[in-house]
């Protein structure tokens, strides 16, 4: 991974425009060829990416301090630089993931064997269906034939309706899955987060742990 510190100013051209005037950001350019700019709010959301595949030009002569991202689709990221307070490159080595909750891997294992529990003509396409950003829990089809991606949380916040919003936009660019939408499922969401997914045309359903295990409830009822 490089991390580079530097007054820049970033445009994007490609379906829109955007330009971030100067300013201090950091820029991480990781191994897979992805780019992000970050400035120092905002959580871990960058202010502009690329994302893999693309490929990053270094300009020289004329164009020195001029860096320009390219991807598959021909969109651009250029980006100016005015002044480098910091440049540094670091071997990360290969990551062993994220290591799942008992809970949560098993709701997953759950889910998959039952994905019925979604609605019903509901199809398993697969479990941790790999992207260039991570695996997504579950792979799916809907009763229309319609891919879904669905993440798994043991307690639903916003994090993971961000987590679900980058594997959205990363399978929707792929047109053998297109057009792809989303469901947020956990034991429970917090209300932020459900507003949030909503916001965002995703479903979200809530997943009886007990009952998916096929476990009656201990509870009085009357008949």
């Amino acid at each position: 991974m490089r991390l580079v510190i530097a007054r820049c100013s970033v445009d994007y051209a490609g379906r829109l425009t955007a330009h971030l005037p100067s300013a201090p950001r950091l820029i991480l350019v990781k191994a897979d060829g992805s780019v992000s700019i970050h400035a120092d709010d905002r959580a871990y959301k960058p202010l502009n990416w690329m994302s893999p595949p693309c490929t990053l030009k270094e300009g020289s002569g004329d164009e020195d301090g001029v860096w320009t991202v390219i991807n598959k689709a021909g969109e651009k990221l250029i980006i100016t630089m005015e002044e480098v307070l910091h440049d540094s490159s670091h071997e990360l080595g290969v990551d062993p993931g994220l290591i799942k909750d008992g809970v949560e891997a098993h709701l997953q294992e759950l889910l998959a064997d039952r994905i019925d529990t979604l609605g019903e003509g509901y199809s398993l396409i697969r479990r941790e269906y790999m992207t260039a950003i991570g695996p997504v829990d579950i792979l799916c089809r809907d009763a229309d034939g319609a891919t879904v991606a669905v993440e798994i949380k043991r307690r639903g916040e916003i994090d993971g309706v961000e987590q679900l919003t980058r594997y959205l936009e990363l399978l929707n660019r792929d047109p053998h899955l297109a057009p792809v939408r989303g469901v947020f499922a956990a034991q429970e969401i917090k209300p932020q987060a459900r507003v949030l997914a909503t916001d965002r045309g995703m479903d979200c359903v809530i997943l009886d742990y007990n009952a998916m295990r096929g476990i009656e409830d201990d509870k009085l009822r009357l008949f």
